[in-house]
């Protein structure tokens, strides 16, 4: 459990009230199970009030119950296995609609993820990968998809990007070999973080490389090393973790590359279309078939 918080709750104990004191113990003992409970299921587990809930969280110095929750989630995620992370959702779903749950939780990721994004971090790593000799795009396992996606598109827009395959840490490295301070290295990870992405980044950071962070927190070891850190929630979704506001930050940094370079990127996708017409890359869509049939 993250030590600031029992720190906080030691610091506090003789002040506490008979209720707090309980709370304080469950949390102690039992902060993998609390980290997901409301503050009035908290309170009703250890009896005590849910007013009394939430005062001790502004009690050991939170501005509320969600706070506290939030410092908890981040310290377990990672931990979890992923028969606890089904067990986590199940309790948390409960009788609601699934489908309705999972869209609510997005929406709620994406809300945080645009309220906690420092965005002079964001326009400066914009300004550093536009600068960059040759950009590096790495992500591990999930996040592999995460990578790609970027991948693809910054392949369109700039002209010295690599996708770093990470089958093997040799490999990586071998990939990485010439990296240097003209270049950026993207790296993006979400919990369970990619020991492989945590010690590319590290690589990158000594080789003098800017080194551009997406992950889901400060205390993420991927931020450890980087000089830029762009933060994106994901949430658990049962036995994944949901990738949504990770992929909304990447789309966002995609368009604001694209329009910092939209001079040179209209000829190059004027060229483009002029070769997808020629080679038939895309299927045309006769608009007149199309409303006869309906």
């Amino acid at each position: 459990m993250n030590n600031l918080l029992i720190i906080r709750i030691r610091n506090k104990m003789k002040e506490f009230s008979k209720g707090q004191k309980l709370i304080a113990k469950y949390i102690e003992e039992h902060y993998d199970k609390v980290a997901f409970m409301t503050a009035s299921k908290l309170g009703a587990t250890v009896g005590v009030s849910e007013s009394t809930v939430v005062r001790f969280a502004t009690e050991i110095g939170y501005t509320g119950y969600p706070e506290l929750q939030q410092a908890m989630q981040e310290m377990i995620r990672n931990k979890l296995t992923s028969v606890q992370r089904m067990e986590v959702t199940a309790s948390r779903i409960g009788d609601a609609d699934i489908l309705d749950s999972v869209f609510n939780q997005d929406i709620e990721t994406i809300r945080r993820t645009m309220e906690e994004t420092p965005h002079e971090d964001f326009y400066r790593s914009v300004d550093a990968i536009v600068a960059a000799r040759k950009i590096y795009i790495l992500g591990a396992r999930s996040s592999l998809a995460l990578a790609t996606f970027l991948y693809n598109y910054f392949n369109l827009i700039f002209e010295n990007v690599l996708l770093v395959k990470s089958t093997s840490e040799g490999e990586i490295f071998e990939q990485m070999i010439r990296v240097d301070e003209r270049d950026v290295v993207i790296g993006i990870s979400f919990p369970r973080y990619s020991r492989k992405a945590v010690n590319a980044m590290n690589f990158a950071h000594k080789r003098g490389a800017t080194v551009i962070a997406i992950t889901d927190s400060l205390l993420s070891p991927l931020a450890n090393e980087a000089d830029y850190t762009l933060l994106a929630r994901s949430d658990i979704a049962s036995i994944v973790d949901s990738l949504v506001a990770p992929l909304s930050l990447i789309n966002a940094l995609i368009v604001t590359t694209s329009l910092k370079k939209s001079g040179e990127l209209t000829q190059v996708f004027k060229r483009l279309e002029d070769i997808w017409d020629e080679y038939e890359v895309y299927e045309k869509v006769d608009e007149k078939s199309s409303g006869s049939a309906l």
